[in-house]
């Protein structure tokens, strides 16, 4: 169990992670384009259990993934071709739940879902990630953010699926104080040059059961 507490002026962050889990996860194959990406995304049943919702104050938090950061690609020398993809990730998904009645604080649930991979420049089958949970007044500025580790083990497979459970606490300056103030946004740390990347739309999805590069050695 880690236990990590960020504390600024007018609110603190208090996470918690549970262990990751991961396993082999089949990826979609290359010949598909992003229309069809799209639709796969839209028919597929959700992959996280929905947590449970209690009877709160006010509306939760929205929580959301932050585009830019919702990927992370290396690339070799940076040139965004197939063979010099290193290590990737993808956050999948989340799903959210929230508690807080009077003027008690307001307690976010998060489970995020992760899909990793790696390509012919990864160095190795283990990679640590690194990604970050903020927390803002909504639509404007970041009033905490705390950053974790994510290790994976790749073993023999090219890509896994892990989870992370996390929960947030965000004191209120009164009952009044309600949780639609508050944004909880999610994204991996990435370099400028990876998130230029990511708003262009374009990404390198590692190819799970078949052959598509050689074998890390």
């Amino acid at each position: 169990m880690r236990l990590a507490t960020v504390a600024l002026a007018a609110l603190a962050v208090l996470a918690s992670a549970g262990a990751a889990s991961a396993q082999s996860q089949p990826q979609r194959g290359p010949g598909q384009g992003q229309g069809q990406e799209q639709e796969a995304e839209r028919a597929r049943p959700p992959r996280i259990a929905p947590l449970r919702s209690v009877a709160n104050a006010g509306p939760c938090p929205f929580v959301k993934i932050l585009y830019d950061a919702a990927r992370y690609v290396e690339l070799d020398g940076g040139r965004a071709a197939a063979a010099n993809v290193g290590y990737t990730g993808e956050i999948e998904g989340v799903t959210a739940g929230c508690a807080y009645q009077s003027d008690q604080p307001i307690t976010v649930q998060m489970n995020i879902l992760f899909n990793l991979g790696r390509g012919p420049r990864a160095d190795g089958d283990q990679q640590t990630y690194r990604y970050w949970i903020a927390v803002t007044e909504r639509n404007a500025a970041v009033l905490a953010k705390e950053y974790f580790d994510l290790p994976v083990n790749f073993g023999r497979s090219a890509t896994v699926s892990a989870t992370e459970e996390q929960s947030v606490i965000i004191p209120r300056a009164s009952a009044e104080t309600s949780g639609g103030n508050f944004e909880v946004l999610i994204g991996f740390d990435v370099t400028p040059e990876m998130a230029e990347f990511n708003r262009t739309g374009s990404r390198f999805r590692m190819t799970a059961g078949q052959a598509a590069f050689p074998p890390v050695q």
